[in-house]
């Protein structure tokens, strides 16, 4: 029985045009936790411990929803990579690739670090404060998110957008506008804890801009056939 032999360029693995919906969802997730865990932690730690136990459940559900929204944002980048296609750059992409996985490497060691002061105040309250490994937590904790993860989506975004001026893959508008936030995120570290929302907030744009093109051409596509 012969099988017919397709061409090689119907065998390879296309972008779904849907895949843009991960940055969106990577957006929403990574806001409604941040807002989540934000809210429930006093940003100084000399406020108390009260909420290890006052918001121990709000606190459980902003980081169960960290993971989710990591592999949302794996999608992402695989989007963006398919939008750059054969006008890819080696040094631009590879900081572009490294950044992104830096970023989520240290948010997910940083919830990680968080669900275990959750764990660890449930089984020895009192020896997690009188040891110091609370204040020490906490500290490791605002470092991680707050300055490293922080610049590491500067860095990305600040790659992305250098990739968008000389390719052309996004407006000149929305790749001005990653750089002044890329800015904003590299000078402000630590001086407002709201400003880790800018990341999230720039990839939802983005997403929205990638998915409403992706749609405009399948329309266009339909028109013509």
């Amino acid at each position: 029985m012969n099988e017919e032999v397709r061409p090689l360029n119907d065998l390879r693995l296309k972008t779904p045009r849907a895949a843009a919906v991960a940055g969106i969802l990577f957006a929403v997730l990574n806001i409604t936790a941040n807002v989540l865990i934000r809210l429930s932690i006093p940003p100084d730690p000399a406020n108390g411990d009260f909420w290890l136990e006052e918001q121990a459940k709000t606190v459980a559900l902003g980081l169960s929803l960290v993971p989710i929204s990591g592999i949302a944002f794996l999608w992402f980048i695989g989007v963006v990579r398919d939008r750059m296609g054969q006008l890819e750059d080696r040094f631009f992409s590879s900081v572009f690739f490294g950044s992104g996985l830096l970023y989520l490497a240290m948010t997910f060691v940083s919830a990680a670090l968080a669900g275990g002061l959750l764990t660890s105040y449930t089984l020895e309250q009192d020896l997690l404060i009188i040891s110091g490994v609370y204040t020490f937590s906490r500290e490791v904790i605002f470092n991680i998110t707050n300055v490293y993860a922080i610049r590491m989506a500067g860095v990305f975004m600040i790659s992305l957008g250098t990739i968008s001026v000389r390719t052309r893959i996004m407006p000149r508008w929305l790749s001005f506008l990653t750089y002044s936030l890329a800015l904003i995120l590299l000078v402000s570290i630590g001086l407002n804890f709201w400003v880790t929302l800018i990341f999230p907030a720039w990839v939802l744009v983005v997403s929205l801009y990638i998915l409403a093109l992706n749609l405009h051409i399948k329309d266009a596509g339909a028109e013509d056939t």
